[in-house]
């Protein structure tokens, strides 16, 4: 490695030196020596080839599977993965949380429910989670969040809480989750 800054490295590769594009989650992860193996991928345009960088192969997998999606480049794919963590993507996917993912700058709610719906069956199938309870909690998370709103409270306040219960109570109902959520509002 002979240059490293917060979005990308230069490696001499047998004298030619190769610009390649990380994210922050990579940034952070690469060790201080000069010997560093990085997992690639080139994308081919008309008028560029360019190198991503990836510490790991499971975050060049979700950068691959970011960038499957219409409307997902691979600057908004690099922005994802320097905003959140790989497995935070991956669970937010599984967990149909739009408002995670579009949490991260310059993703809306449609290009957030895009990538949900466009990935969570490749992320479930691949990473074998578990479908049937990721959703029914989800599921009653929603449907207090949906309550909470028509109440009257903002979304980020609500979902604060509904969390909040959710971590120490996974398993609450519906009701069970408004009641607890109202007393931390």
């Amino acid at each position: 490695m002979v240059e490293k800054s917060p979005t990308g490295v230069v490696i001499d590769c047998g004298g030619v030196g190769y610009q390649i594009h990380i994210s922050l989650h990579t940034f952070s992860t690469l060790p201080q020596t000069e010997n560093v193996k990085l997992y690639t991928h080139l994308l081919v345009k008309e008028d560029a080839h360019t190198l991503y960088g990836f510490v790991e192969q499971f975050e060049r997998e979700i950068f691959r599977l970011l960038i499957s999606v219409s409307g997902v480049g691979a600057g908004t794919a690099r922005t994802m993965l320097s905003s959140l963590t790989p497995n935070q993507i991956k669970e937010a996917i599984a967990l149909n949380d739009v408002a995670t993912i579009q949490s991260i700058k310059g993703i809306g709610a449609k290009t957030a429910q895009r990538v949900i719906l466009d990935l969570k069956d490749k992320i479930i199938k691949v990473y074998a989670l578990d479908d049937v309870l990721s959703q029914s909690s989800n599921t009653n998370k929603d449907e207090a969040l949906s309550a909470l709103e028509t109440l009257g409270f903002l979304r980020k306040q609500a979902e604060k809480a509904c969390d909040k219960v959710l971590r120490e109570n996974p398993e609450a109902t519906v009701e069970t989750i408004i009641k607890l959520a109202l007393k931390n509002l």
